[in-house]
């Protein structure tokens, strides 16, 4: 942390949190309170967070950690933020279903293992961005419109865009302005990244209309857990600003390319990237065994990683979208890609391309931690597990291969089912809990129900 961080003259302390779900919540308090905060906490109540405690038994603490210390960029007067951990309020304890503390386990766990002594993390954010959304969900009344300059979409299905300059459909690609209508916006979001202390490697135009991609550097799994629930709100509060409205939902619009959340990632120890070597692509035995830890334990990992029921309406062919659980070097229809460029010692990795930002972020990291450890322990074989490598497109390989290849689940109910039978690796090191996952599970379960108890618009047009 940076100790001139405080030098200047604060009127507010804003805290940070994240619930069970990955929603981001946050409590504004005088600066002069500093200490009493850092000494006894700040007391809230969880049972209004989404997979925390009942109403019986709601109170909680939350304490600042110090080396998150940072300007809210968003705030009229000068405010202190901090993320902040979750404990008792009896006892001051760790709080079991805490996603930063489960994160920071996962950390320890592998670091007393003596497996590695660092996992980095690199997420990629795709998120479009739109001109108006209406939501609108009563008893008689189900729609949503959505209107985007770029793309010529209008709420009356009319060309909302007379200049001539638009995007067509999946040809987004690294497009420039002025068919890139959001050059400058996605280089103040940019800027506010830099600024908060982030390294961003790159930001551009991605193939949907009205869709963007921003790609940072990759960091350790707690400070990844943050810097994507910051990220996304400095991306939706600049959208918000400029009069425009950004979602990371996994599939808003029908027919055309999703959100993802492509993670890279790789271990070291003593500073040596664990996963250089001589195998196929490049990859150590550690890596390989590292993927077939992940794709072992795929189907249950998802429930973590696309933990939405729109996360499925992403996983469908024909979007570069994986729908299998294989790896492969370069294939963008994998479910593990060894990215090409990728060659020297400290830059050798894996991407895991299934997520999407509907995830918790902490839980999502930790869990692909969790399966990876898992298969390096275990040496899970790629090659006897049938998880490839296959070079070539699903689409065009010969269907008996394919039919052999192991499949992502579905739907969200599915995943959930997965994770029911699977989940002994996630509580090695007491990392994860059984009450925490019964707990995650009963809530996302409601919600998946609570969706398919809906008459959908489009059944309207096939039964009514």
């Amino acid at each position: 942390m940076d100790k001139k961080i405080y030098d200047k003259n604060y009127e507010w302390i804003d805290l940070k949190f994240t619930d069970l779900i990955g929603n981001f919540h946050h409590i504004t308090l005088p600066f002069k309170n500093l200490e009493d905060i850092r000494k006894n906490g700040v007391g809230f109540d969880s049972s209004s967070c989404a997979g925390f405690k009942g109403v019986e038994g709601g109170d909680m603490l939350l304490f600042p950690d110090e080396n998150t210390a940072f300007q809210d960029p968003f705030f009229p007067e000068p405010t202190l933020s901090f993320f902040c951990y979750i404990k008792e309020a009896d006892t001051k304890g760790d709080y079991l279903r805490d996603p930063r503390g489960i994160a920071l386990k996962a950390q320890n766990y592998m670091k007393k293992e003596g497996i590695a002594d660092e996992i980095l993390f690199g997420p990629e954010f795709e998120f479009y961005i739109f001109d108006r959304v209406i939501v609108n969900n009563t008893k008689n009344v189900s729609e949503y419109k959505i209107e985007s300059y770029e793309g010529r979409l209008g709420f009356d299905g009319s060309f909302v865009n007379d200049t001539g300059e638009f995007i067509g459909e999946k040809s987004g690609y690294h497009a420039i302005p002025p068919k890139d209508k959001f050059t400058r916006i996605r280089g103040e979001i940019s800027k506010t990244i830099m600024d908060y202390g982030i390294d961003l490697i790159y930001h551009h135009h991605e193939v949907g209309l009205a869709q963007n991609e921003i790609e940072i550097k990759r960091y350790g799994i707690l400070k990844s857990g943050d810097n994507i629930q910051i990220i996304k709100y400095f991306i939706k509060n600049i959208c918000y600003q400029n009069e425009l409205s950004a979602t990371f939902m996994p599939k808003p619009l029908f027919g055309m390319p999703g959100n993802g959340m492509h993670f890279h990632q790789h271990l070291f120890k003593n500073g040596k990237n664990l996963f250089f070597g001589n195998g196929y692509g490049g990859l150590s035995k550690i890596g390989e065994y590292y993927v077939g830890g992940l794709l072992k334990h795929g189907k249950s990992l998802l429930a973590f990683t696309n933990p939405s029921t729109n996360s499925y309406k992403r996983l469908v062919k024909g979007f570069e979208a994986p729908i299998k659980l294989f790896y492969s070097l370069a294939n963008r229809s994998a479910a593990i890609r060894i990215p090409k460029y990728a060659t020297s010692e400290n830059e050798k990795r894996i991407e895991f391309r299934p997520p999407d930002a509907t995830s918790n972020p902490y839980l999502a990291t930790t869990a692909m931690l969790m399966a990876g450890l898992d298969g390096i322990k275990k040496k899970i074989s790629l090659k006897e597990n049938n998880f490839g490598p296959f070079e070539g497109d699903l689409e065009k390989m010969d269907k008996n291969i394919v039919e052999k290849i192991d499949s992502c689940p579905t739907n969200l109910l599915g995943a959930l089912e997965e994770l029911k039978k699977d989940y002994d690796y996630l509580l090695e090191g007491d990392v994860f809990n059984k009450d925490l996952i019964k707990g995650y599970i009963d809530y996302k379960e409601k919600e998946a129900l609570d969706i398919e108890k809906r008459p959908h618009p489009y059944e309207f047009e096939l039964y009514f």
